[in-house]
């Protein structure tokens, strides 16, 4: 079987997902991506890495039942050997996620365990069963948030995950170093998706309001923070490990 570069991006279908898969393949990166429930998205961002001639292949996964993880991977190394005649991913990105806004004293325990099961116990377990299919001198990016150095009411349970999840990744740099597996941490700030029932791209006064606090002006853009996702999987980041990148546009400087 041929060497290739392979990355597997959680969440890819939509938003910043996707345009981390399409950025890694104009990298020349071949992309796994899975989505939750949006098959057809999927598909789309599927067929548009191939009309740019990469392969690419579409997996669903619940990130929040640790239970599946088994049985998606068996289906990842099914779509390696029969899509990509590969045996390995160069790449994980742990992107997948939802978000709960509310204020602490009325978040409920079902909303603080939804958040541990989807953005820390996803990442910890999820990368821990891909390891054995994680190319030495691979590369993992953590999807963190800027939420997690800067605080805003609301997302006390969000962002405390996204706080464990940069410790985590820190761990997992350490410790896979010798492996020569890269581990990084991207905290986007905020960023016009539908993330959070699309409230900063599709709130007038909320976007005005951050594009104020930011140092460049203006509120992120997907197409900000794919490459940087893509540079951290690439050769070119070969040295760089055990980071949290912010990518914000100097948000609360």
């Amino acid at each position: 079987m041929t060497t290739r570069k392979i990355a597997l991006v959680t969440g890819g279908s939509r938003g910043l997902g996707k345009n981390m898969a399409l950025s890694l393949a104009a990298k020349g990166i071949d992309v796994l991506l899975t989505y939750h429930s949006q098959k057809e998205e999927a598909e789309a961002v599927v067929a548009e890495i191939q009309a740019h001639g990469r392969r690419a292949a579409a997996l669903p996964l619940d990130v929040a039942r640790a239970d599946s993880f088994d049985a998606f991977l068996a289906q990842v190394k099914t779509s390696l050997r029969d899509v990509f005649q590969a045996e390995q991913l160069h790449a994980l990105v742990n992107n997948a996620g939802t978000g709960v806004y509310a204020p602490f004293a009325e978040t409920t325990e079902a909303d603080f365990d939804q958040m541990v099961n989807v953005h820390l116990k996803s990442v910890f377990f999820l990368t821990q069963k891909t390891l054995p299919l994680l190319a030495d001198g691979g590369r993992i990016v953590n999807i963190s948030s800027g939420l997690a150095r800067f605080s805003m009411p609301g997302y006390a349970a969000y962002a405390a995950m996204k706080g464990a999840v940069e410790i985590l990744s820190r761990y997992q740099a350490k410790e896979l170093g010798a492996r020569g597996i890269a581990v990084n941490t991207v905290a986007p700030g905020a960023i016009e998706t539908d993330f959070g029932g699309g409230a900063v791209r599709d709130n007038p006064q909320v976007n005005a309001y951050l594009a104020g606090a930011t140092a460049l002006g203006r509120v992120g853009l997907p197409d900000d923070i794919g490459g940087v996702v893509s540079f951290l999987c690439s050769d070119e980041a070969k040295w760089v490990n055990g980071q949290r990148l912010e990518v914000s546009g100097g948000i609360y400087l």
